[in-house]
């Protein structure tokens, strides 16, 4: 009888306990991927991940070919056209594949973090174009280079600020080369800038298109 007994109680026994406690560790697991789904979210909505990797690229080429067409140019007033044609050039192409990439990732340029990253971006370029032509008023153009490097690189530094953490990283790199130019020789001027924003454009250019798409 007692053996009877015993056998019913084994066959209502929970074969293994298992289960219970090792959906502990799932519930776990679920709740950090949550997390980190949130946190991810929260990152791409307060910064503006529009800035194009590819339109850098292509303005990094037509760099390259201003700095070629410049070390042809003898005379200093040409020279600094020959870059200051390309200035508006890669502002359009910029802008151009800029709302191309917001589009196709379904955001606006208006949006909060692309008027901080535009608003952050504009002052040391403008304070770069003004500067520049006082300078060229007084005949120094060998400032120009390091000038040109230096400010452009503060304003993707204080633009990217909201931006992807690459962004920033460009930007020191720029203000690196434009204090180079500034100490340099001036026959290294145009050498700076086709390495500046040809070569930096390109090369940051090509990781921002395969690490944020496009």
């Amino acid at each position: 009888m007692i053996h009877a007994v015993m056998g019913t109680v084994h066959q209502f026994r929970p074969e293994n306990s298992e289960p219970e406690t090792s959906s502990v560790p799932s519930l776990h697991g679920r709740a950090m991927d949550n997390l980190r789904f949130i946190r991810e979210t929260m990152e791409r909505a307060s910064s503006f991940t529009a800035v194009p990797g590819w339109g850098g690229v292509i303005v990094g080429i037509t760099a390259l070919i201003a700095a070629l067409i410049a070390a042809q140019v003898p005379d200093e007033h040409e020279w600094m056209y020959v870059w200051g044609c390309e200035l508006p050039l890669a502002l359009l192409i910029l802008g151009l594949t800029m709302k191309r990439k917001a589009t196709a990732a379904q955001t606006k340029l208006t949006s909060p973090p692309g008027r901080q990253f535009t608003l952050s971006l504009s002052p040391p370029l403008i304070t770069g174009a003004l500067l520049s032509i006082a300078l060229a008023r007084v005949g120094a153009y060998n400032v120009l280079p390091g000038l040109w490097l230096l400010l452009y690189g503060t304003g993707v530094v204080t633009g990217g600020a909201f931006s992807v953490k690459v962004v920033p990283v460009m930007g020191v790199c720029f203000m690196v080369l434009g204090v180079m130019a500034l100490v340099a020789p001036a026959q290294w001027n145009n050498l700076f800038l086709a390495a500046g924003f040809g070569g930096l454009h390109i090369t940051f250019g090509i990781i921002i298109a395969r690490r944020h798409g496009g």
